[in-house]
């Protein structure tokens, strides 16, 4: 299918396999109109996948994805913020301390993982991961070092909770992501509403602000996207979607574009950041 819009996606300013612009490049092949670059607590390559946006044809929605663990820690809830202000004021002093938290985890997991005899190099790590470096680089330093054949064996083995390298994520409330998001003019969305698992954590958020439910996603069944596109919608609140996709490489390729919604949703957002704030 031709056309369409693709709200949900990553580069490698923080964990995708395609730089901004040969995102921007392979969205076009895919036939689409409009795209968001979402990377994870960075807006670090919006500047080039607008300007390939703006050579291309495709309008290049600016975005973030934030990530709020909830409860214990083990669940994670992840905020997509559209259309912010990113240059100056409260998000952005938001983001540069998420960066630093990304940091001082990657080095203390790092740690972990060399006094257990794994032998993988911090300055390996960030210069794959970056200003947004986190578990998917040091999966691949792993991989890389011969300790796992792949980043998912990697993961299974040495970086989700209960295994050697595992280090719980800076904490990051979701009222702060959503209050940070609107204060700097944007729309706050919640990403993948099925994959959190726990309807309360659904309606913590939307208590809580966001304008928007992700009811479209590459892992959500065809019930789940109904459910959420009906839960936003009994509440006055945006339905989205995106593919997710951090390119056709890695340890979970998926293509932009493999989950689209209608221009008319890009329209919606646009109206939206109107109101933000």
């Amino acid at each position: 299918m031709a056309g369409g819009a693709d709200l949900h996606l990553h580069t490698t300013a923080s964990d995708g396999t395609l730089s901004p612009a040969e995102m921007v490049a392979l969205s076009r092949e895919q036939g689409l109109v409009a795209i968001a670059i979402t990377d994870h607590d960075t807006a670090g390559g919006l500047r080039e996948a607008v300007a390939a946006g703006e050579r291309l044809g495709i309008q290049v929605i600016p975005g973030v994805e934030l990530s709020c663990p909830v409860g214990d820690g083990r669940t994670e809830v992840h905020l997509l913020g559209y259309l912010c202000r990113f240059d100056d004021g409260p998000l952005a002093e938001l983001l540069a301390r998420l960066r630093r938290g990304r940091f001082e985890r990657a080095a203390a997991i790092v740690e972990r993982l060399r006094a257990r005899g794994y032998a993988i190099d911090l300055d390996r790590v960030l210069a794959l991961g970056g200003e947004s470096v986190g578990r998917a680089h040091i999966a691949q330093a792993l991989v890389e070092a011969g300790y796992a054949q792949t980043v998912k064996e990697a993961f299974d083995r040495f970086l989700v909770p209960g295994r050697p390298g595992y280090v719980p994520r800076p904490r990051l409330t979701l009222s702060e992501a959503i209050q940070a998001v609107r204060e700097a003019g944007g729309v706050p969305v919640l990403a993948h509403p099925g994959l959190i698992r726990d309807d309360h954590w659904v309606a913590a958020a939307i208590a809580a602000g966001v304008m928007g439910l992700e009811a479209y996603h590459t892992d959500h069944s065809a019930a789940q996207a109904e459910k959420y596109a009906r839960w936003a919608e009994a509440r006055g609140l945006l339905v989205t979607g995106g593919s997710d996709s951090h390119g056709p490489r890695g340890s979970r390729p998926v293509l932009p574009g493999h989950v689209r919604v209608g221009l008319e949703v890009v329209e919606r957002l646009l109206a939206a950041a109107g109101r933000a704030g």
